[in-house]
């Protein structure tokens, strides 16, 4: 009789642990009377991504297709209340006008277990993240693009070289192997100034260190998985971390080393960790001004946010943080940068009559360059800016952006059904970028790939609000510019001797990958002729 009431006990508090741990979260939306799908208990919108069902780029467009004609609506990941924003002006409200109530990403792990993560722009929080804005953010104007420019030109001539020492009129390449090398090379030479020619020396160290920091697949996947589920304590206690330790000890190693000898040999190259050093010494201009800032480049043109004081940070610059600033500048310049020029050559592949439009453009701009391209002519080839930028639109690297509330926030009624909304403190909103760009509201035919849309006189048409491939606001993809650039430069060289076409092994239309939180493809096998 005892067993059997003890027992009972334990299935009722089990039972009661169960239904407010994995079955009362998911009627939180409801409750506040906010519109909500249905949602499976414990896993809520993430059962067909765990199952491999779909990949991450699918599941956040399902998610945004779920209500038509609503402005935001609730959903869960696990157990987490989500607030998901569809309507372009209430983005912008939250991302821009009413920044300082969403200043904050969500923190994936635990400060303390993995401080290369929790140390850098992207993890910082409040004051200390507009303390790292603002020491970073003179290294990205478009001035100091302008330096980098002959890095980033070199690169990419050497590896145009490199194809052409092979002497065969047709060769069959890999690019997602060749652009994430490039895109690799490009990052050694701009950020720390070493050169790695990771196409002569394919296994390097920084290659190998790189890719295992950029890849957002695998391990990365699993730690956003047990976030959601396992408190703080315990993923402190399993020592839960977004970076190895060898990776993390690498880059330590790296910036340590580069930034003694710069100053025992006062060494001044145009990189990353020369800006960085200049800046901890109080030697940038620390104001937002900058005749290059307004490139024309569609995709950058959200740099114009608010100004948050920019001043010298009050916070010590050391060593370690300077490396966890160049850690996550190769984690959001590699795989990124190389999935945009991926995407770009399949498509330039597939659209012949596009490809053939912006060789007539590199073309016209080498005129009287003697076969030189510069800084200026690269910004001035507007046809280039169109195909990027709606490469962008249709294959984003950024799915979607997520805010936490890091103040009580209220949205006004405006849509009939609608009632005033209180957004709590810590709670999560998502915005799904990817289904903004192939909502046919605010890119007609969204699965075509046309440029034409981003010419002179439709981009003035658009919804710039719907538009978010590099995010939206001072939280802003500080190295937007830098991706723009290093990607037309590839292409201008690309293009002006090869001739894109799709060989027998290529992947036509291109298989997604389902395990990765970027937008991806398994097959980008292509072939360069030469012109």
């Amino acid at each position: 009789m005892l067993l059997y009431i003890l027992l009972s006990i334990v299935i009722l508090l089990v039972t009661a642990l169960f239904y407010r741990s994995c079955v009362k979260p998911h009627s939180y939306w409801k409750n506040r009377g906010v519109l909500q799908g249905k949602s499976v208990w414990m896993f809520g919108e993430n059962w067909k991504l765990l199952l491999g069902q779909e990949s991450f780029a699918e599941s956040v467009q399902r998610i945004y297709n779920k209500f038509a004609n609503v402005r935001y609506f609730g959903t869960y990941q696990f157990n987490t209340p989500v607030l998901v924003i569809k309507d372009p002006e209430l983005i912008k409200q939250i991302t821009i006008k009413d920044f300082e109530h969403f200043v904050d990403h969500r923190m994936w792990v635990p400060e303390t277990t993995d401080e290369m993560w929790t140390h850098n722009l992207f993890s910082l929080k409040g004051e200390e993240w507009k303390e790292m804005r603002a020491f970073l953010s003179p290294a990205f104007t478009g001035r100091k693009m302008r330096s980098m420019f002959t890095l980033m030109n070199d690169a990419s001539k050497h590896f145009i070289q490199y194809l052409e020492g092979k002497n065969e009129t047709m060769l069959e390449l890999d690019f997602k192997d060749f652009f994430t090398r490039y895109s690799c090379d490009i990052i050694a030479t701009t950020g720390f100034g070493v050169e790695v020619d990771s196409l002569k020396y394919p296994n390097n160290e920084f290659f190998r260190m790189a890719t295992e920091a950029g890849k957002l697949t695998g391990i990365k996947m699993a730690v956003f998985f047990v976030s959601f589920f396992l408190p703080n304590f315990i993923l402190k206690m399993l020592n839960v971390k977004i970076f190895s330790t060898r990776v993390s000890q690498f880059v330590t190693k790296l910036v340590d080393e580069t930034i003694r000898t710069r100053e025992e040999k006062n060494i001044v190259r145009p990189d990353m960790i020369h800006l960085m050093m200049e800046a901890r010494k109080g030697k940038h201009e620390y104001d937002l001004v900058d005749e290059d800032d307004n490139d024309g480049a569609f995709a950058s043109l959200k740099n114009s946010s608010p100004n948050l004081n920019q001043k010298m940070p009050k916070m010590e610059i050391t060593n370690n943080m300077i490396a966890a600033q160049a850690l996550i500048f190769i984690v959001g310049g590699l795989e990124t940068v190389a999935v945009l020029a991926r995407f770009m050559a399949y498509e330039l592949a597939v659209h012949q009559d596009i490809q053939e439009k912006l060789r007539n453009e590199i073309n016209e701009t080498l005129e009287g360059l003697e076969n030189n391209v510069t800084y200026e002519a690269i910004h001035k080839m507007k046809y280039m800016d169109m195909v990027v930028t709606e490469t962008l639109r249709r294959w984003p690297s950024g799915l979607a952006l997520e805010r936490i509330c890091t103040k009580e926030y209220t949205i006004p009624p405006k849509k009939a059904g609608e009632k005033e909304l209180l957004i709590e403190e810590g709670t999560l909103l998502w915005i799904p970028v990817i289904g903004l760009h192939y909502d046919p509201e605010y890119f007609s035919n969204p699965e075509k790939m046309d440029p034409e849309r981003f010419n002179d006189e439709n981009k003035n048409k658009i919804n710039k609000d719907a538009y978010l491939p590099f995010g939206q606001g001072p939280r802003l993809c500080i190295g937007n510019r830098y991706a723009l650039l290093e990607t037309k430069v590839i292409f201008f060289h690309i293009l002006k001797t090869f001739k894109i076409v799709p060989v027998e092994k290529s992947s036509i239309p291109i298989k997604i990958v389902k395990n990765s939180f970027i937008l991806d493809g398994h097959n980008f096998k292509f072939g360069l002729k030469k012109l």
